[in-house]
């Protein structure tokens, strides 16, 4: 499914260069469920980002699908984004000035989904958010902000779903009910799952656990 070769990540500090990530390498098959854990600070989230597309190495590959999103350009990295992954964040990143069922149509407008309200419907139905289409982000609880987010994550059913600490601004009890949830449609639609996170009792519910420290893989 994903395959992350050599790669460095270093950003400008200062007078000199600030070394994020150092010659990760792994690879993760179809249907795993692999959590990326560390402590703050030690890359995690750019180590998502990079496998995402979304930002650029500074030396060694991701291969997506088989395919090198080095030599592709920003649309071309978006484009495969679009037919390939969903994305579930700590911060939600949902639209504000969108409803709930508005901000889950998006994604399968944008893929030309002929079907995108009844599809998003059904989508927020299974999260159990079938009576609170029509409310705004603000109007939502931080549990149900992050079923939107899940429910937008899913819709086009992706090959692979990245979570980046999808329980961190949530309580320990919403944030049990997301994961299961998360888990569950994740089995239900035989996704593979990157999941980012510092909390070791959320990485034992993967299969496999991959453990940076400064930047560096350290367990895996």
């Amino acid at each position: 499914m994903i395959e992350v070769r050599a790669l460095n990540k270093t950003v400008p500090s200062g007078e000199g260069t600030l070394s994020i990530l150092h010659d990760i390498s792994f690879a993760v098959s179809a249907g795993e469920a692999v959590a990326i854990v560390g402590a703050s600070g030690s890359g995690k989230s750019t180590l998502l980002g990079l496998m995402a597309g979304l930002d650029v190495p500074t030396a060694g590959s991701v291969r997506l699908l088989g395919e090198d999103l080095g030599p592709l350009d920003e649309d071309a990295r978006a484009a495969l984004r679009g037919r390939t992954l969903g994305f579930v964040f700590q911060s939600f990143q949902l639209l504000p000035a969108l409803t709930a069922l508005e901000n889950v149509m998006l994604p399968l407008e944008l893929a030309g989904q002929g079907e995108a309200r009844p599809m998003a419907q059904a989508m927020l139905a299974r999260v159990g958010l079938g009576a609170r289409l029509t409310h705004y982000p603000k109007h939502l609880s931080g549990g149900e902000q992050q079923r939107v987010a899940l429910a937008r994550a899913f819709a086009l059913r992706p090959q692979l779903l990245l979570a980046d600490e999808p329980t961190g601004n949530l309580d320990a009890a919403t944030g049990a009910q997301i994961i299961d949830l998360m888990f569950a449609m994740n089995a239900e639609a035989g996704t593979t799952l990157i999941l980012v996170t510092h909390d070791n009792q959320l990485a034992s519910r993967c299969g496999r656990t991959l453990r940076l420290a400064e930047g560096r893989l350290v367990g895996a």
